[in-house]
Protein backbone atom coordinates (compact mmCIF):
# COMPACT_ATOMS: atom_id res chain seq x y z
CA UNK A 1 0.00 0.00 0.00
CA UNK A 2 1.42 3.36 -0.99
CA UNK A 3 1.73 6.40 1.25
CA UNK A 4 -1.06 7.98 -0.75
CA UNK A 5 -3.40 5.02 -0.25
CA UNK A 6 -2.80 5.01 3.51
CA UNK A 7 -3.64 8.68 3.71
CA UNK A 8 -6.78 8.36 1.64
CA UNK A 9 -8.07 5.36 3.59
CA UNK A 10 -7.52 7.32 6.76
CA UNK A 11 -9.51 10.20 5.33
CA UNK A 12 -12.45 7.96 4.58
CA UNK A 13 -14.73 7.59 1.61
CA UNK A 14 -16.34 10.97 2.17
CA UNK A 15 -13.21 12.86 1.09
CA UNK A 16 -14.61 14.18 -2.17
CA UNK A 17 -17.82 15.32 -0.49
CA UNK A 18 -15.95 17.88 1.57
CA UNK A 19 -16.31 21.44 0.38
CA UNK A 20 -13.30 23.20 -1.05
CA UNK A 21 -11.68 25.78 1.18
CA UNK A 22 -11.54 28.50 -1.48
CA UNK A 23 -13.95 31.39 -1.44
CA UNK A 24 -15.98 32.04 -4.57
CA UNK A 25 -13.79 33.75 -7.13
CA UNK A 26 -10.54 32.78 -5.40
CA UNK A 27 -8.28 30.16 -6.97
CA UNK A 28 -5.78 28.64 -4.59
CA UNK A 29 -2.58 27.33 -6.19
CA UNK A 30 0.11 25.25 -4.48
CA UNK A 31 3.46 25.81 -6.15
CA UNK A 32 6.64 23.74 -5.84
CA UNK A 33 9.67 25.92 -5.22
CA UNK A 34 12.28 25.27 -7.89
CA UNK A 35 14.46 28.29 -7.15
CA UNK A 36 14.40 31.71 -5.52
CA UNK A 37 12.70 32.96 -8.67
CA UNK A 38 9.70 30.61 -8.48
CA UNK A 39 7.60 32.58 -6.01
CA UNK A 40 8.21 35.99 -7.62
CA UNK A 41 7.32 34.60 -11.07
CA UNK A 42 3.99 33.18 -9.92
CA UNK A 43 3.16 36.30 -7.90
CA UNK A 44 3.69 38.43 -11.00
CA UNK A 45 1.70 36.01 -13.16
CA UNK A 46 -1.15 36.09 -10.64
CA UNK A 47 -1.22 39.91 -10.67
CA UNK A 48 -1.22 40.01 -14.47
CA UNK A 49 -4.05 37.48 -14.62
CA UNK A 50 -6.10 39.32 -11.99
CA UNK A 51 -5.72 42.59 -13.91
CA UNK A 52 -7.14 40.91 -17.02
CA UNK A 53 -9.84 39.00 -15.11
CA UNK A 54 -11.53 41.31 -12.56
CA UNK A 55 -13.41 39.40 -9.88
CA UNK A 56 -10.99 36.45 -9.77
CA UNK A 57 -8.21 36.34 -7.20
CA UNK A 58 -5.23 33.99 -7.44
CA UNK A 59 -3.80 32.88 -4.09
CA UNK A 60 -0.29 31.45 -4.46
CA UNK A 61 1.34 29.21 -1.86
CA UNK A 62 4.97 28.23 -2.49
CA UNK A 63 6.17 25.00 -0.85
CA UNK A 64 9.73 23.56 -0.83
CA UNK A 65 9.99 20.44 -2.96
CA UNK A 66 11.14 18.31 -0.02
CA UNK A 67 7.90 19.10 1.83
CA UNK A 68 5.47 19.09 -1.09
CA UNK A 69 4.43 15.43 -1.16
CA UNK A 70 3.72 15.30 2.58
CA UNK A 71 1.83 18.60 2.50
CA UNK A 72 -0.38 17.47 -0.37
CA UNK A 73 -1.09 14.14 1.30
CA UNK A 74 -2.08 15.91 4.53
CA UNK A 75 -4.16 18.58 2.79
CA UNK A 76 -5.99 16.10 0.58
CA UNK A 77 -6.77 13.89 3.58
CA UNK A 78 -8.32 16.87 5.36
CA UNK A 79 -10.16 18.16 2.30
CA UNK A 80 -8.11 21.35 2.61
CA UNK A 81 -6.17 21.11 -0.64
CA UNK A 82 -5.84 23.96 -3.10
CA UNK A 83 -7.67 24.09 -6.43
CA UNK A 84 -4.51 23.63 -8.47
CA UNK A 85 -1.15 22.17 -7.54
CA UNK A 86 2.18 21.29 -9.05
CA UNK A 87 3.03 17.63 -8.48
CA UNK A 88 5.69 15.20 -9.58
CA UNK A 89 4.13 13.49 -12.60
CA UNK A 90 5.24 10.17 -11.10
CA UNK A 91 2.66 10.74 -8.33
CA UNK A 92 -0.20 11.26 -10.75
CA UNK A 93 -1.36 7.67 -11.11
CA UNK A 94 -1.99 7.39 -7.37
CA UNK A 95 -4.06 10.58 -7.49
CA UNK A 96 -6.02 9.36 -10.52
CA UNK A 97 -6.75 6.00 -8.87
CA UNK A 98 -8.10 7.75 -5.79
CA UNK A 99 -10.23 10.12 -7.84
CA UNK A 100 -8.85 13.30 -6.30
CA UNK A 101 -7.79 14.98 -9.56
CA UNK A 102 -10.13 15.83 -12.40
CA UNK A 103 -9.56 15.28 -16.13
CA UNK A 104 -9.04 18.49 -18.10
CA UNK A 105 -10.42 17.29 -21.44
CA UNK A 106 -13.66 19.26 -21.21
CA UNK A 107 -11.57 22.45 -21.16
CA UNK A 108 -8.88 21.49 -23.66
CA UNK A 109 -9.43 22.65 -27.22
CA UNK A 110 -7.42 21.42 -30.23
CA UNK A 111 -5.54 24.76 -30.48
CA UNK A 112 -4.66 24.58 -26.77
CA UNK A 113 -3.41 21.00 -27.05
CA UNK A 114 -1.37 21.96 -30.12
CA UNK A 115 0.69 24.32 -27.97
CA UNK A 116 2.52 21.38 -26.38
CA UNK A 117 5.43 19.22 -27.45
CA UNK A 118 3.84 15.77 -27.23
CA UNK A 119 6.88 14.18 -25.50
CA UNK A 120 6.13 16.27 -22.42
CA UNK A 121 2.33 16.17 -22.48
CA UNK A 122 1.97 12.40 -22.90
CA UNK A 123 3.16 11.37 -19.38
CA UNK A 124 0.07 13.10 -17.93
CA UNK A 125 -2.36 11.26 -20.21
CA UNK A 126 -3.96 8.20 -18.62
CA UNK A 127 -6.73 6.05 -20.04
CA UNK A 128 -7.02 8.53 -22.87
CA UNK A 129 -7.69 11.47 -20.53
CA UNK A 130 -5.45 14.45 -19.78
CA UNK A 131 -5.05 14.77 -16.01
CA UNK A 132 -2.24 17.30 -15.87
CA UNK A 133 -0.23 19.81 -17.85
CA UNK A 134 3.59 19.77 -17.97
CA UNK A 135 4.60 22.78 -15.91
CA UNK A 136 8.29 21.83 -15.89
CA UNK A 137 10.35 19.55 -18.09
CA UNK A 138 13.95 18.48 -18.18
CA UNK A 139 16.34 15.76 -19.17
CA UNK A 140 19.74 14.89 -17.72
CA UNK A 141 23.25 15.32 -19.08
CA UNK A 142 26.79 15.50 -17.73
CA UNK A 143 28.29 18.86 -16.81
CA UNK A 144 32.07 18.90 -16.86
CA UNK A 145 34.82 21.29 -15.82
CA UNK A 146 36.72 22.04 -19.02
CA UNK A 147 39.86 23.22 -17.23
CA UNK A 148 40.14 20.07 -15.12
CA UNK A 149 39.67 17.78 -18.12
CA UNK A 150 42.12 19.78 -20.23
CA UNK A 151 44.76 19.44 -17.53
CA UNK A 152 44.29 15.66 -17.71
CA UNK A 153 44.57 15.70 -21.50
CA UNK A 154 40.90 15.66 -22.51
CA UNK A 155 38.78 18.14 -24.42
CA UNK A 156 35.57 16.59 -23.05
CA UNK A 157 34.45 13.56 -21.04
CA UNK A 158 34.88 10.30 -22.99
CA UNK A 159 31.77 8.81 -24.56
CA UNK A 160 31.80 5.48 -22.65
CA UNK A 161 31.87 4.65 -18.96
CA UNK A 162 35.03 2.56 -19.36
CA UNK A 163 36.92 5.43 -20.96
CA UNK A 164 35.39 7.91 -18.55
CA UNK A 165 36.75 5.90 -15.62
CA UNK A 166 40.22 6.00 -17.19
CA UNK A 167 39.88 9.76 -17.54
CA UNK A 168 38.73 10.01 -13.93
CA UNK A 169 41.84 8.17 -12.78
CA UNK A 170 44.02 10.60 -14.76
CA UNK A 171 42.21 13.55 -13.21
CA UNK A 172 42.84 12.12 -9.76
CA UNK A 173 46.52 11.61 -10.62
CA UNK A 174 46.94 15.24 -11.69
CA UNK A 175 46.20 16.36 -8.14
CA UNK A 176 44.59 19.66 -7.34
CA UNK A 177 42.07 18.22 -4.90
CA UNK A 178 39.26 17.96 -7.47
CA UNK A 179 37.25 14.73 -7.31
CA UNK A 180 36.53 13.44 -10.84
CA UNK A 181 32.91 12.26 -10.48
CA UNK A 182 30.33 14.03 -8.33
CA UNK A 183 27.86 11.38 -7.19
CA UNK A 184 24.53 11.84 -5.44
CA UNK A 185 23.60 9.39 -2.71
CA UNK A 186 21.01 11.14 -0.56
CA UNK A 187 17.32 12.06 -0.73
CA UNK A 188 15.11 12.41 -3.80
CA UNK A 189 16.52 10.98 -7.06
CA UNK A 190 19.24 8.92 -5.37
CA UNK A 191 17.78 6.00 -7.33
CA UNK A 192 17.76 8.05 -10.54
CA UNK A 193 21.50 8.75 -10.31
CA UNK A 194 22.02 4.99 -10.32
CA UNK A 195 19.58 4.48 -13.22
CA UNK A 196 21.91 6.45 -15.50
CA UNK A 197 24.36 3.58 -15.26
CA UNK A 198 21.63 0.91 -15.21
CA UNK A 199 20.15 2.11 -18.49
CA UNK A 200 23.55 2.46 -20.13
CA UNK A 201 24.24 -1.19 -19.27
CA UNK A 202 21.00 -2.23 -20.96
CA UNK A 203 18.97 -2.65 -17.78
CA UNK A 204 15.40 -1.59 -16.98
CA UNK A 205 13.78 -0.43 -13.75
CA UNK A 206 10.70 -2.58 -14.35
CA UNK A 207 10.19 -4.99 -17.23
CA UNK A 208 7.18 -7.23 -17.87
CA UNK A 209 5.80 -6.36 -14.46
CA UNK A 210 8.96 -7.37 -12.59
CA UNK A 211 11.82 -5.41 -11.04
CA UNK A 212 15.01 -5.17 -13.05
CA UNK A 213 17.23 -4.62 -10.00
CA UNK A 214 18.24 -8.26 -9.83
CA UNK A 215 19.50 -8.38 -13.42
CA UNK A 216 23.13 -8.69 -14.46
CA UNK A 217 22.92 -5.20 -15.96
CA UNK A 218 21.85 -3.81 -12.58
CA UNK A 219 24.66 -5.64 -10.81
CA UNK A 220 27.27 -4.43 -13.33
CA UNK A 221 26.01 -0.85 -13.05
CA UNK A 222 26.28 -0.97 -9.27
CA UNK A 223 29.80 -2.39 -9.53
CA UNK A 224 30.72 0.50 -11.82
CA UNK A 225 29.59 3.13 -9.31
CA UNK A 226 31.04 1.27 -6.34
CA UNK A 227 34.33 1.15 -8.25
CA UNK A 228 34.29 4.94 -8.56
CA UNK A 229 33.67 5.25 -4.81
CA UNK A 230 36.29 2.69 -3.75
CA UNK A 231 38.83 4.19 -6.14
CA UNK A 232 38.55 7.62 -4.56
CA UNK A 233 37.10 9.02 -7.78
CA UNK A 234 34.03 10.58 -6.11
CA UNK A 235 33.65 13.02 -3.28
CA UNK A 236 33.98 11.21 0.09
CA UNK A 237 30.75 10.16 1.77
CA UNK A 238 28.43 10.20 -1.24
CA UNK A 239 25.42 9.24 0.89
CA UNK A 240 25.70 12.62 2.62
CA UNK A 241 25.15 14.56 -0.62
CA UNK A 242 21.79 15.29 -2.23
CA UNK A 243 21.34 16.72 -5.71
CA UNK A 244 21.79 20.34 -4.65
CA UNK A 245 24.87 19.46 -2.59
CA UNK A 246 26.63 17.82 -5.54
CA UNK A 247 25.68 20.67 -7.83
CA UNK A 248 27.20 23.09 -5.33
CA UNK A 249 30.42 21.07 -5.30
CA UNK A 250 30.56 21.43 -9.07
CA UNK A 251 29.93 25.17 -8.95
CA UNK A 252 32.71 25.45 -6.37
CA UNK A 253 35.14 23.55 -8.61
CA UNK A 254 35.43 20.67 -6.15
CA UNK A 255 34.14 17.94 -8.49
CA UNK A 256 34.93 17.71 -12.20
CA UNK A 257 31.57 16.30 -13.32
CA UNK A 258 27.96 16.07 -12.23
CA UNK A 259 24.92 14.60 -13.94
CA UNK A 260 21.89 16.85 -13.60
CA UNK A 261 19.27 18.98 -15.31
CA UNK A 262 19.33 22.09 -17.54
CA UNK A 263 18.64 24.45 -14.66
CA UNK A 264 22.24 24.12 -13.42
CA UNK A 265 23.38 26.19 -16.40
CA UNK A 266 21.47 29.22 -15.17
CA UNK A 267 22.77 28.75 -11.64
CA UNK A 268 26.37 28.63 -12.88
CA UNK A 269 25.94 31.83 -14.89
CA UNK A 270 24.66 33.64 -11.78
CA UNK A 271 26.68 32.01 -9.00
CA UNK A 272 29.93 30.88 -10.66
CA UNK A 273 30.32 32.99 -13.82
CA UNK A 274 34.04 32.25 -14.09
CA UNK A 275 33.57 28.47 -14.13
CA UNK A 276 34.68 27.11 -17.50
CA UNK A 277 32.22 24.30 -18.06
CA UNK A 278 30.60 22.27 -20.82
CA UNK A 279 27.68 19.86 -21.17
CA UNK A 280 27.90 16.37 -22.71
CA UNK A 281 25.67 13.29 -22.98
CA UNK A 282 25.84 10.71 -20.19
CA UNK A 283 28.47 8.05 -21.03
CA UNK A 284 27.36 4.89 -22.82
CA UNK A 285 27.71 1.35 -21.55
CA UNK A 286 29.67 -1.58 -23.02
CA UNK A 287 27.02 -2.38 -25.66
CA UNK A 288 26.56 1.24 -26.70
CA UNK A 289 23.38 1.75 -24.71
CA UNK A 290 22.94 5.30 -23.58
CA UNK A 291 20.09 6.87 -21.71
CA UNK A 292 18.93 9.89 -19.87
CA UNK A 293 16.14 10.64 -17.45
CA UNK A 294 13.20 12.54 -18.88
CA UNK A 295 11.27 14.40 -16.21
CA UNK A 296 8.04 16.32 -16.14
CA UNK A 297 6.24 17.91 -13.27
CA UNK A 298 2.56 18.47 -13.82
CA UNK A 299 0.04 20.99 -12.60
CA UNK A 300 -3.31 19.36 -11.79
CA UNK A 301 -6.81 20.47 -10.88
CA UNK A 302 -8.42 18.80 -7.88
CA UNK A 303 -11.85 17.20 -8.14
CA UNK A 304 -13.19 19.01 -5.08
CA UNK A 305 -12.41 22.48 -6.45
CA UNK A 306 -15.44 24.78 -6.49
CA UNK A 307 -13.86 27.19 -8.97
CA UNK A 308 -12.89 24.91 -11.84
CA UNK A 309 -13.72 27.40 -14.60
CA UNK A 310 -11.65 30.15 -12.99
CA UNK A 311 -8.84 27.69 -12.28
CA UNK A 312 -8.80 26.61 -15.91
CA UNK A 313 -8.58 30.21 -17.09
CA UNK A 314 -5.45 30.64 -14.96
CA UNK A 315 -3.97 27.46 -16.44
CA UNK A 316 -4.71 28.74 -19.93
CA UNK A 317 -2.93 32.00 -19.05
CA UNK A 318 0.26 30.49 -17.62
CA UNK A 319 0.57 28.17 -20.62
CA UNK A 320 0.65 30.98 -23.15
CA UNK A 321 3.96 31.24 -24.99
CA UNK A 322 4.80 34.55 -23.32
CA UNK A 323 4.38 33.15 -19.82
CA UNK A 324 6.22 29.92 -20.62
CA UNK A 325 9.23 31.87 -21.91
CA UNK A 326 9.34 33.91 -18.71
CA UNK A 327 9.06 30.86 -16.46
CA UNK A 328 11.53 28.62 -18.27
CA UNK A 329 14.05 31.44 -18.58
CA UNK A 330 13.94 31.93 -14.81
CA UNK A 331 14.07 28.22 -13.94
CA UNK A 332 16.25 26.86 -16.75
CA UNK A 333 13.79 24.20 -17.91
CA UNK A 334 13.30 22.82 -21.39
CA UNK A 335 10.42 24.31 -23.39
CA UNK A 336 7.18 22.33 -23.34
CA UNK A 337 5.53 24.80 -25.71
CA UNK A 338 6.34 24.31 -29.41
CA UNK A 339 6.36 28.02 -30.21
CA UNK A 340 8.46 28.73 -27.13
CA UNK A 341 11.09 26.26 -28.35
CA UNK A 342 11.68 28.48 -31.40
CA UNK A 343 12.67 31.43 -29.21
CA UNK A 344 16.41 32.23 -29.58
CA UNK A 345 16.75 32.04 -25.79
CA UNK A 346 16.28 28.28 -26.16
CA UNK A 347 16.95 27.46 -29.81
CA UNK A 348 20.41 29.06 -29.77
CA UNK A 349 21.53 27.98 -26.30
CA UNK A 350 24.46 25.51 -26.64
CA UNK A 351 23.71 23.82 -23.32
CA UNK A 352 20.03 23.28 -24.09
CA UNK A 353 20.95 21.87 -27.50
CA UNK A 354 22.74 19.01 -25.74
CA UNK A 355 19.69 18.28 -23.60
CA UNK A 356 17.41 18.44 -26.63
CA UNK A 357 19.70 16.02 -28.49
CA UNK A 358 19.34 13.32 -25.82
CA UNK A 359 15.55 13.57 -25.51
CA UNK A 360 14.88 10.78 -28.05
CA UNK A 361 16.68 8.40 -25.65
CA UNK A 362 14.99 9.71 -22.53
CA UNK A 363 13.40 7.30 -20.06
CA UNK A 364 10.63 8.40 -17.75
CA UNK A 365 9.78 7.00 -14.33
CA UNK A 366 7.33 4.12 -14.84
CA UNK A 367 3.70 5.19 -14.48
CA UNK A 368 2.73 2.40 -12.11
CA UNK A 369 1.00 2.20 -8.72
CA UNK A 370 3.31 2.31 -5.73
CA UNK A 371 6.13 4.01 -7.61
CA UNK A 372 7.27 6.10 -4.65
CA UNK A 373 7.66 2.99 -2.49
CA UNK A 374 9.56 1.25 -5.30
CA UNK A 375 11.90 4.22 -5.71
CA UNK A 376 12.57 4.29 -1.97
CA UNK A 377 13.33 0.56 -1.87
CA UNK A 378 15.79 1.06 -4.72
CA UNK A 379 17.44 4.04 -3.02
CA UNK A 380 17.81 2.13 0.26
CA UNK A 381 19.62 -0.74 -1.48
CA UNK A 382 21.86 1.60 -3.45
CA UNK A 383 22.85 3.51 -0.32
CA UNK A 384 23.83 0.26 1.40
CA UNK A 385 26.00 -0.64 -1.59
CA UNK A 386 27.70 2.75 -1.53
CA UNK A 387 28.34 2.38 2.21
CA UNK A 388 29.70 -1.16 1.82
CA UNK A 389 26.95 -2.59 4.02
CA UNK A 390 26.66 -5.85 2.13
CA UNK A 391 27.47 -7.55 -1.16
CA UNK A 392 26.07 -5.97 -4.31
CA UNK A 393 24.23 -8.94 -5.81
CA UNK A 394 22.34 -10.06 -2.67
CA UNK A 395 21.37 -6.47 -1.82
CA UNK A 396 19.96 -5.83 -5.28
CA UNK A 397 18.16 -9.17 -5.47
CA UNK A 398 16.60 -8.62 -2.05
CA UNK A 399 15.45 -5.18 -3.20
CA UNK A 400 14.06 -6.68 -6.41
CA UNK A 401 12.07 -9.24 -4.41
CA UNK A 402 10.62 -6.51 -2.22
CA UNK A 403 9.73 -4.43 -5.27
CA UNK A 404 8.05 -7.44 -6.86
CA UNK A 405 5.88 -7.74 -3.74
CA UNK A 406 4.88 -4.10 -4.14
CA UNK A 407 4.11 -4.64 -7.82
CA UNK A 408 1.97 -7.69 -7.08
CA UNK A 409 -0.19 -5.76 -4.63
CA UNK A 410 -1.11 -3.02 -7.10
Amino acid sequence: MTKFNKAFLFAGASLLALAGAAEAGTVRVTIAEYSKGTGPYFDEAAKAFEAANPGTKIQIEVVPWDNLQQKLTTDISAGANADLSIIGTRWLLDYVKQGVVTPLDSHITPPFKARFIDTFLSPSVMDGKVYGLPIAASARAMYYNKDVFKKAGYDAPPATWADFKTAAEKIKATGGGVFPFGMQGKEIETDVYYYYALWSYGGEIVKNGKSGLGSQAAIDAAKLYKGFIDGGLTEPGVTSYNREDVQNLFKQGKVATVITAPFLSGQIKKEAPNLNYGVAPIPAGPTGDQGTYGVTDSIVMFENSKVKDEAWKFLDFIFTTEQRVKFDKIEGFLPVNAEEAKNPLFADDPDLKVFASVLPKARFAPVIPGWEDIAQTSSNAIQKIYLGQGEIEPLLKDAAAKINETLSKN
